[in-house]
């Protein structure tokens, strides 16, 4: 107990507007989809990146980030309430608007996210996978924001870890120090994969379709699964069979398309046919 740090109580509103305060949470992704929309901006505007793959333009970006944000917010609500606490949520359904108490999940706003991307992807008549290899590589902005304002809310803490030097007594979590699993997140599914996709784009990612959305769909899935080890399951659900729990198996499927995207845009490429021979 000597060695544990003080938890920074930080006030979850920004500012306090009366009827409409400012809440870090919803700064988060408030700063997440800007951020996530001038990088986009910047990596169509780089044609070097992609190659002869067609690609979004960067004035298109404008109505992708439109879709993007609505997808985010109703997925990530809807699966919050279907996957992680439905018999609450229908035993008082006109909670299920009020996202601003918490309650958002990661894997339902990926669904709502490539719905959204779906229906510009059409609409700007480009292919689906160019647009998300894009938005891949924004995804972990957004995701480390998410995460530092889980910790300050605070939210989704850690399991207990008495013997942990950098364990905290989060507020409304008992007296016990637990993991800053929302810390671990924020390295993980935000820095780490940031800068794994960077790289890889400067590698010439973007120049084979699916392979910057699978990279990002594995080392998510990864990242995920690696910090569940250190976060306390939610109450409701708690550990399912063989000590799993709802975000790690929300994750295999997710770390099983990211595979199999890999091994798509790096498969052999043939070659185009001889002039008057079949290609």
């Amino acid at each position: 107990m000597l060695f544990v740090l003080p938890y920074p109580v930080i006030d979850p509103v920004l500012v306090d507007l009366g009827p409409l305060p400012i809440r870090w949470y919803a700064l988060a992704y408030v700063a997440g989809i800007v951020l996530g929309w001038f990088y986009m901006k910047r990596l169509c505007a780089a044609d070097r990146l992609w190659g002869d793959v067609r690609h979004p333009t960067p004035l298109s970006i404008d109505d992708l980030v439109v879709y993007v944000a609505l997808g985010i917010v109703l997925g990530g609500r809807l699966g919050y309430v279907l996957f992680y606490n439905p018999g609450y949520y229908l035993e008082h359904p006109l909670e299920i608007v009020a996202a601003w108490n918490g309650g958002m999940a990661f894997h339902g706003g990926l669904i709502g996210t490539v719905v959204g991307m779906a229906i510009f992807a059409r609409r700007a008549g480009v292919r689906f996978l160019s647009v998300a290899d894009g938005v891949a590589a924004v995804v972990p902005i957004g995701l480390f924001l998410g995460r530092i304002a889980n910790f300050i809310k605070p939210e989704l803490w850690g399991r207990e870890a008495p013997d942990v030097p950098w364990a905290m007594v989060f507020p409304g979590a008992g007296p016990v120090p637990r993991h800053p699993s929302q810390l671990y997140e924020a390295g993980l599914e935000g820095i780490g994969l940031f800068v794994l996709l960077f790289v890889a784009i400067r590698l010439g990612a973007l120049k084979r379709p699916g392979l910057s959305t699978g990279l990002f769909a594995a080392g998510y899935a990864l990242a995920r699964i690696a910090s569940e080890f250190f976060r306390q399951p939610d109450p409701q659900l708690g550990f399912l069979f063989g000590g799993a729990t709802m975000g790690m198996l929300l994750s295999l499927p997710l770390l099983a398309v990211g595979v199999a995207l890999i091994a798509w845009a790096l498969r052999p490429r043939r070659r185009a046919g001889r002039a008057g021979a079949p290609a």
